[in-house]
């Protein structure tokens, strides 16, 4: 149902431009969880409409962005999935500050593309150092949010080599 009302917003309105980047994203949305492939040059083109028409909308361009990364993840492009998502968390904090809900989760993709690439240390110290407190602080101990990032903590810490006994002592009385 997605991907057809995605087509039918692209082929119905291409003049205006708010329902062709919706139509993009909706597109883009619908083709990533079976054909990522095609849905890449879809994203892309979204996250360029929304930069072109909707450069006011941060909210715009941030999801679509974000759209783009996780596809270019699901694709195994985890490097340039890394480097955007890393853009997007910064850009983030810079608009809306480092405890609020969509700087948390734009964190949580930049942690979980550390791990895709064995990052594991980068990926412990953004994870205890700044997501779980904010975390905690904005969303409480038992919001999703805070549950999945202590989660990946505690993956980070089972799958990183250079973990010792201190270690997971130090990070289970910080991070529970």
């Amino acid at each position: 149902v997605k991907l057809a009302l995605g087509w039918a917003c692209w082929k119905m309105c291409l003049e205006t431009h708010g329902l062709r980047c919706s139509g993009m994203g909706i597109l883009g949305s619908a083709l990533r969880p079976t054909r990522p492939e095609e849905a890449l040059p879809v994203l892309e083109a979204g996250v360029a409409l929304n930069q072109r028409y909707w450069s006011h909308d941060a909210d715009s361009i941030l999801t679509a962005q974000t759209s783009l990364a996780n596809c270019l993840s699901d694709l195994g492009r985890h490097d340039e999935a890394l480097s955007l998502n890393r853009k997007i968390h910064a850009r983030s904090v810079t608009i809306y500050g480092a405890s609020h809900e969509q700087v948390i989760l734009s964190g949580v993709n930049v942690v979980n593309t550390l791990g895709h690439l064995g990052l594991f240390d980068e990926m412990i110290s953004l994870t205890r150092d700044q997501l779980l407190p904010a975390a905690r602080r904005t969303l409480g101990n038992d919001d999703n949010i805070t549950l999945g990032a202590k989660q990946n903590l505690a993956e980070a810490l089972r799958f990183n080599p250079k973990c010792t006994r201190g270690d997971l002592r130090l990070n289970q009385r910080d991070a529970w």
